[in-house]
C-alpha cells in the first residue's frame, strides 16, 4: 500500500472513480451527460427523456419514452399507510428531513425494489416518480390545501408543479420547470452523489443510497444557495443598492450566494440557462424586479471578485416566479437530482468495490495508559 504523503482537503481533483454519466469542463463551461451538452437537452429534451438517458446510456426511442412516460404517471401513488404517516409529521418540519424520512420508509413498503443490482432501475423509476408527491402530500397539508391527485397524464414537470401549487400550470411554466429539472438531474460526484456512491458501494440498497444522498443535499453547504440567494435580494431590495450592500458584505469577508464553484472556472452553462427563464417568465409575470437585481448583482461581484455566476444565482428566481415556496427549492432540486443518483448507484452496482479512502494521521502516537487512579 502506498502510504498517503499529501492531503487533498475536500478531495479536491482527486479521481475516485471512472463513469460514463456524466463529464464537467470547468475551463470551457460545458456539462455533458452521457456524451450530450446540456445546452442541447435543455433545449430540445424532456426530463423524463434525459432520465431514461442517465438510466440506460441512450436517448430512448418513441415507445420506450411513451413506456417510462406512462410507467411513471402511475408508480406517482403513495402507499396509503405512508399518505397517512406524512399526514400526521409535523407541520413545521423542514421539507429536506420529510424527504429523507419518507423516502427510507418507503423502502419497507417495496422490499422487491431495494435489493442491490441491476434490477434496482425499478426503485429508481419509483423514486423519481414520486418525490414531487411526497413533497405536494406535506406542502398542501400545511398550507391547508386540497389533498393531491396522481394526474398520471402530466409530464413530471407539469405534476411537480401541480403538486406545490394546487393548480395545473400553463405551457410557459411548465417548459421553465422541466428545463430546471433537466439542468439539475445530475453534475458527475458532487457531495450527495458521492454520498450515494459510497453507500452503493457497501452492496447497500437503492433507498439506503437515496436517503445517503438526501440527508448530504441537506447540508447548507451543498443545497440552499438559491434560497441565500433570494434572502440576499430581499436584504439589498432595489437596483440602487446592489453596489452598496455587496461592498459592504465583501468588507466583512462574508461569501455572495451564487458565485463561484469548485470545477467551473467560466460561467455556469446551467446558469446561463436559468438567467433566460428569469427574464422569461418574468416578462410574463410582469415582474422583472428579480431580474434586474441578479443582473446588477453579475456586474458588481464579477467586477470586484471576478467571479461567475453558478446554477444558484437564477434559479431560486425562476421557482420564485412559478409561485413555489422558499423551502421547498432545495428539496425540487432533489426531486431532479434522485434521476442522477439512481444512475450513478447503478453504474456503482455494476463495477462494486467498496469505497474506503484513507486518512493521514495526525496524533500521537506513543502515549502510555495510565490507570483512572493515578490520573490527574
Amino acid at each position: 500500500m502506498v502510504e498517503p504523503t499529501e492531503v487533498q482537503r475536500g478531495l479536491q481533483d482527486v479521481v475516485a472513480l471512472e463513469s460514463r454519466i456524466c463529464f464537467i469542463d470547468g475551463r470551457q463551461g460545458r456539462l455533458i451527460y452521457e456524451g450530450y451538452d446540456i445546452r442541447d437537452l435543455a433545449a430540445r429534451s424532456t426530463f423524463e427523456e434525459v432520465a431514461y438517458l442517465l438510466w440506460y446510456g441512450r436517448l430512448p426511442k418513441r415507445v420506450q419514452l411513451d413506456d417510462l412516460q406512462h410507467r411513471i404517471g402511475l408508480l406517482r401513488v403513495l402507499p396509503e399507510a405512508m399518505v397517512r404517516e406524512v399526514d400526521v409529521l409535523p407541520g413545521a418540519a423542514l421539507p429536506m428531513d420529510i424527504l429523507r424520512t419518507t423516502v427510507s420508509e418507503l423502502a419497507l413498503f417495496e422490499p422487491e425494489e431495494t435489493k442491490p443490482g441491476a434490477s434496482s432501475i425499478g426503485g429508481a423509476q419509483r423514486l423519481t416518480a414520486v418525490l414531487p408527491t411526497i413533497l405536494g402530500q406535506f406542502h398542501r397539508r400545511r398550507a391547508g390545501l386540497p389533498a393531491i391527485k396522481p394526474r398520471p397524464e402530466l409530464s413530471q414537470a407539469a405534476y411537480l408543479l401541480y403538486a406545490l401549487t394546487d393548480r395545473e400550470p400553463n405551457e410557459l411554466e411548465t417548459r421553465a420547470m422541466d428545463e430546471a429539472l433537466i439542468l439539475h438531474a445530475d453534475h458527475e460526484l458532487n457531495a450527495s452523489t458521492f454520498a450515494a456512491r459510497v453507500t452503493a458501494s457497501t452492496l447497500s440498497d437503492l433507498y439506503s443510497a437515496v436517503t445517503s444522498a438526501i440527508g448530504t443535499l441537506k447540508g447548507s453547504l451543498h443545497g440552499g444557495a438559491n434560497e441565500r440567494v433570494m434572502e440576499l435580494l430581499e436584504e439589498i431590495g432595489t437596483v440602487d443598492l446592489v453596489e452598496e450592500v455587496v461592498k459592504a458584505k465583501l468588507s466583512r469577508h462574508e461569501r455572495i450566494p451564487g458565485f463561484g464553484h469548485r470545477v467551473y472556472k467560466v460561467e455556469d452553462p446551467r446558469a446561463t440557462i436559468l438567467r433566460e427563464w428569469s427574464l422569461k417568465l418574468g416578462r410574463a409575470k410582469g415582474n422583472l424586479r428579480y431580474y434586474d437585481l441578479l443582473r446588477r448583482l453579475e456586474e458588481v461581484v464579477h467586477r470586484e471578485k471576478g467571479l461567475y455566476p453558478n446554477v444558484d444565482l437564477y434559479s431560486g428566481s425562476v421557482y420564485a416566479l412559478l409561485g413555489i415556496p422558499r423551502d421547498l427549492f432545495t428539496p425540487i432540486f432533489a426531486a431532479s437530482r434522485v434521476a442522477g443518483w439512481t444512475a450513478h448507484v447503478l453504474e456503482e452496482y455494476q463495477d462494486l468495490r467498496l469505497i474506503r479512502p484513507t486518512s493521514k494521521y495526525v496524533g500521537p502516537t506513543d502515549l502510555k495508559y495510565v490507570p483512572i487512579a493515578e490520573r490527574t
